[in-house]
Order: structure tokens, then sequence, then C-alpha cells
């Protein structure tokens, strides 16, 4: 599944990815893996967030795959629409899980920064994973952003946001997915070879 040319940058959401998060366990178990820290993960700022995935993209000239949960979806979006093409053409594709919709009505006052979401399509493959019981998004929203961001789509069921919470801990289900995204990503180098 990995290739020592290849990056894995995980992009925790809103409070950051606890020790027991699937994010926490993955960093731990993917080789050439890093995560984007942030300067605060309880009042996060979208131009901060945005500046730090920049940054971790050209930390190294290696291409990297982005994993991203719940508000690290939204600033994975919100970055590729302002992305320089040099930093954009670093990424080989990304895996989105339980975005965050910061435009919803009971949005939390401190996400409504990160809105309005980039609705354009993302520049490399994407999988996004949704969840049919997810406060944070509906699963008509997750499919929204999907067909908008050009991702492919998974909707689970009971999954809730994808997290501690739901019972999300290690997550090995979720390597099936970056597995695909990964095949995607190769077969298009292929066809481009």
């Amino acid at each position: 599944m990995s290739s020592p040319t290849t990056r894995y940058l995980i992009l925790p959401g809103w409070q950051g990815s606890p020790e027991q998060h699937w994010q926490s366990h993955w960093q731990r178990s993917l080789p050439n893996c890093t995560r984007v820290e942030q300067r605060d993960w309880n009042l996060p700022d979208q131009g901060d967030w945005i500046v730090a995935l920049e940054r971790q993209v050209n930390a190294d000239t290696t291409p990297v795959i982005l994993i991203a949960h719940s508000l690290g979806c939204i600033t994975v979006a919100n970055w590729a629409q302002r992305a320089p093409a040099a930093s954009l053409g670093k990424v080989l594709g990304a895996l989105l899980v339980a975005p965050a919709d910061v435009e919803r009505p009971a949005c939390p006052e401190a996400l409504k920064g990160f809105a309005p979401i980039s609705r354009s399509a993302l520049p490399f493959p994407t999988q996004l994973i949704g969840s049919d019981n997810d406060a944070a998004a509906s699963p008509v929203r997750a499919l929204e952003l999907a067909r908008d961001w050009g991702a492919h789509a998974a909707i689970l069921p009971g999954a809730g946001h994808i997290n501690v919470k739901s019972g999300h801990e290690r997550w090995e289900q979720g390597f099936a997915y970056l597995y695909r995204l990964q095949s995607r990503i190769e077969q298009q180098a292929k066809r481009r070879a």
C-alpha cells in the first residue's frame, strides 16, 4: 500500500485527534506519516489552518496523500481553491472522512469562520466517507460535497462522526478506502505513462 516515495499528511478536525482516534493510530501505523499541527485546535482560524497545510505540503519534495477528518476536510477544499499549482501538484490524492458542514444551521460558532465551503472540484483523486447519522453533515450534504469536489463517495450506516465517540478508534475498515484511493492514483499514473 505505501511507497517510500509517498508521504501521508494527517489533518485532524476541530479539537484535534486524541491518542485513541483512528487518525492517531494511522499516524503510528503508516510509514512516512506526519500530522499537520495547528496553533490552536479549539479556536480554529481558517487562514492559520491553510498556512499550516501549505507549509507541510511543501516541507519536502516527496508527494503526499492527505488524510483529513471533519474540519480538516473543509481545510483541504478551501486550501485547494487558492493553493499554488506547484503545491497542488505534490498532492497525489485525498481521503476526506466525515466532513464538517460549516454552513449548517446548528454549526458551532468556532467553525463558522471556515464558511463558505469551496465547491470547486479538487484537482487530485479524492475519496469522501460520510455517515447516515453524522450530526456534522447529513448524508445528502456529504454526497453534495463529494459531487462538487469530484470525489468518490461512500456513506457508512450508523457510523456517526467516525471518531472516538462513535466507536472508531483504530478503524481498520478505513484502510480499505485508503487502498482504493491509492489504487486509483496508481491507475491514473499508469494511464499517463
